[in-house]
């Protein structure tokens, strides 16, 4: 919950600033998501039009299938090779590979390889990274990850699954 109180994208206030963020290497704060570390490099108390996210996504990890009504999301491909899906295209994508995905449109994101990749992820509106606070914690507490408690937690989220998500190993 943002500190005006409010939950959802349309009610959130957020204090704006004229300062800029500048982040090197290694500085940004974020979650692991059992082996995927989110770094957080935008957030909703920096910015109302997005959040940007770094992800070293570990071997396995999935994010299953999913799509949002009010969320867009671009991906880019920094390291390695990742499985992108945005509605009926399916590709394989290295370092350079762009993906912008609308609202509406199903995606996902995966790594099926055996190495770790990196990928900038922005989001519009800002404000995902509370999705990604929550799920840390949830994968936190054992394995194998409650479907049911994942499916409740993108509903809360603007995300409605179409197929779950694997956190890898």
């Amino acid at each position: 919950m943002s500190r005006s109180g409010a939950n959802t994208i349309e009610e959130r206030e957020v204090p704006m600033s004229i300062e800029g963020i500048l982040l090197q290497p290694g500085e940004a704060q974020g979650v692991s998501l059992r082996g995927t570390q989110v770094d957080f490099l935008v957030t909703a108390e920096h910015a109302k039009g997005c959040s940007a996210f770094e992800f070293s996504v570990a071997p396995g990890f999935d994010t299953g299938s999913h799509y949002h009504t009010k969320i867009e999301e671009i991906f880019y491909v920094l390291e390695g090779v990742l499985t992108l899906r945005a509605g009926d295209r399916l590709v394989q994508g290295g370092p350079g590979t762009f993906v912008f995905v609308p609202i509406g449109a199903a995606h996902s994101f995966g790594n099926p390889g055996s190495s770790p990749a990196r990928m900038l992820l922005v989001t519009a509106p800002s404000g995902h990274e509370r999705y990604f606070e929550e799920l840390s914690a949830l994968l936190a507490q054992g394995w194998p990850p409650d479907p049911e408690a994942i499916a409740a937690l993108r509903r809360k989220y603007d995300t409605v699954q179409v197929s779950t998500l694997a956190s890898g190993s």
